[in-house]
């Protein structure tokens, strides 16, 4: 996939071409074996499949080729991420969390397939990402160090402990401090991870592997920050899912803390600090620049 950075395409145009180009190779990762339940092979498909950007996926295998890495390897990793990702919007999405209706522009998995189906989906999809970085024809102590950065990214020091600070927030006040947290595990925690694991498939440098990481972090808060932005601004039907829903669940968020227009400013300066990130990369990582760029930018 190694895309040069002189006379490329927009950051839109190379998502829309990752997008199908992976989504042909999850599509076979996710044939189930036989004897799996058809009704749980249809939700798990069903979610993992459903039209998305790819943004984790492109920065898995983005960040592998940046530090020199082969592409052909790594896409295993970045399905493994994709699962993770597909895993938590089921979750969340639950009666018991979100309790969301529409996803992707699409009845939410619960909706469609029950809740009980669709909290196993989300279970199978979770332990299938670990399942999938095994698939990397590595060595042991290079899948083992895989294995650890998506447990971390994944677990309750990262994206589900981020869940549940953002659950036990709805009963407190709005709170800068707190909201920053919740994204910082929630959301920019399974960006960093993405990030760090493509580089360490690369066999990046301790340099470039810290680089890379603080870049996916510093983007994910700012597509997060978006996020809560999106939500008063945007329309159900621009963004495939429910809107003003962070305030009438009591959510800690940007806008509800700081207002539109700071939350506009903080979303900048994380983009820039995202950017400074990639100083040491040179001009073939302006791909991941823009990318940073459209985080806050985008509509959906």
């Amino acid at each position: 996939m190694n895309q040069p950075s002189s006379n490329a395409s927009s950051i839109g145009d190379r998502l829309r071409q990752f997008a199908p180009a992976f989504d042909a190779r999850f599509e076979k990762m996710l044939a189930a074996a036989g004897g799996v339940p058809s009704e749980l092979v249809a939700a798990v498909r069903y979610s993992a499949l459903a039209p998305g950007k790819r943004l984790r996926p492109y920065l898995v295998v983005r960040s592998c080729e940046l530090v020199g890495g082969e592409s052909d390897p790594v896409w295993p990793v970045a399905a493994a991420v994709e699962c993770v990702h597909a895993f938590s919007l089921i979750h969340d999405d639950l009666p018991a969390m979100d309790n969301d209706d529409l996803r992707r522009g699409q009845p939410t998995c619960h909706k469609k397939f029950g809740e009980a189906t669709a909290i196993l989906a989300g279970d199978a999809l979770i332990v299938l990402a670990f399942e999938l970085l095994t698939d990397y024809a590595g060595d042991a102590f290079t899948v083992a160090g895989l294995v650890r950065e998506l447990a971390q990214g994944a677990g309750w020091s990262g994206m589900i402990g981020g869940q549940m600070s953002d659950l036990l927030g709805q009963s407190q006040p709005p709170d800068r401090a707190v909201v920053e947290r919740i994204h910082t595990k929630k959301t920019a925690r399974l960006f960093q991870s993405a990030c760090r694991l493509g580089a360490m498939v690369g066999h990046a440098s301790v340099e470039q592997l810290a680089a890379l990481g603080r870049f996916g972090q510093m983007m994910g808060l700012a597509f997060q920050v978006t996020d809560d932005l999106l939500d008063v601004t945007s329309s159900e039907v621009a963004l495939g899912k429910g809107v003003r829903k962070d305030a009438g669940l009591g959510k800690q968020s940007y806008p509800r803390c700081v207002g539109l227009e700071e939350s506009a400013t903080i979303s900048q300066q994380c983009v820039a600090q995202a950017v400074v990130a990639l100083a040491g990369l040179g001009r073939e990582a302006d791909d991941l620049r823009e990318l940073a760029a459209y985080a806050i930018v985008r509509k959906y």
